[in-house]
């Protein structure tokens, strides 16, 4: 079996997965720095996530388009939709306002922590992780969380290639730690992403928790035996903009591992890296450089 094989047996959505497609617009709202749009979206059998798509304001034409995904989208926005209360935790990383405020279309939406269970416990509560991952491998013991994490992000790359607002040839992916998570994998095996901007997700196997449940569990042992790691998923980009911020979980050594992805031997400058060294969270002037290079890749001609 091929190493593209063996990352599509571990992270291929299983045949009884399955759902009906269903979009649907719940409620649209304008704020002082961006407008949005929310929508339910059918994410499993009976499950819908909730989609948050991010406009800028006087926005004329086909936009280039940035999938943030995440724990909820008001993580990535800075705020709360109904109250506009800043989320202080979050306002220094709120990657869909900033690149709004850009010149970007984005999208986000709840991760299957707060989809997959109907559990009585706030969004933040950490339990929901534990308890969704285990019943995950439970009810699909061949698929993993992290392959469940995947599919929920193509789901919003299919809901912006059907909107005449986007650019579909200028679609590209950002993500900060869960986030960032969800954005390397999906960026790097997804042909319609074009650019993949990550952020101290833990690149080898032993920087970051791959081994909790909601990722990849005690599969994650025999991944490591048979020489799975993250250097195949990169490599499969096949050499497309590839841009990761370090901080805490990612480090030189997560640099050492990227260049020996062989699509990239052709066009080294491809790979970009930028240790802020300052820990999980990157600073504003971090997340610029990450922001330029977006803008560069996406918006350039």
């Amino acid at each position: 079996m091929s190493v593209s094989e063996k990352w599509k047996e571990c992270l291929q959505r299983p045949a009884a997965y399955t759902c009906k497609p269903s979009w649907s617009l719940v409620k649209t709202y304008s704020f002082d720095i961006c407008n949005a749009e929310l929508y339910l979206q059918a994410n499993g059998p009976g499950t819908f996530q909730r989609v948050l798509m991010v406009f800028p304001k006087n926005m004329r034409g086909r936009l280039p388009a940035v999938v943030v995904p995440y724990y909820f989208p008001e993580g990535m926005l800075g705020f709360e939709l109904e109250t506009e209360e800043k989320l202080t935790q979050y306002t220094e990383v709120a990657m869909m306002s900033h690149l709004a405020e850009r010149g970007f279309i984005t999208i986000s939406a709840d991760a299957y922590h707060l989809t997959y269970l109907d559990l009585p416990l706030p969004r933040d509560d950490f339990r929901r992780w534990q308890l969704v991952g285990a019943a995950l491998n439970q009810d699909y013991p061949g698929w993993c969380g992290m392959g469940k994490l995947h599919a929920d992000t193509m789901l919003l790359l299919e809901a912006l290639e059907a909107d005449e607002r986007v650019d579909r040839e200028r679609i590209g992916i950002a993500g900060h730690s869960l986030g960032g998570k969800m954005a390397f994998y999906t960026g790097c095996l997804d042909p319609r992403v074009k650019a993949v901007l990550a952020s101290d997700f833990g690149f080898p196997w032993e920087q970051s928790n791959w081994d909790d449940a909601w990722y990849f569990g005690s599969r994650l042992a025999e991944m490591k035996a048979i020489g799975m790691n993250h250097t195949q998923i990169l490599d499969l980009a096949d050499g497309k903009p590839f841009f990761l911020l370090a901080g805490q979980y990612d480090n030189e050594k997560s640099y050492e591992m990227m260049q020996k992805a062989a699509s990239y031997r052709s066009c080294p400058e491809n790979l970009h890296f930028l240790n802020h060294a300052s820990g999980h969270r990157p600073p504003a002037w971090a997340l610029k450089q990450g922001y330029d290079f977006l803008e560069q890749i996406l918006k350039k001609g």
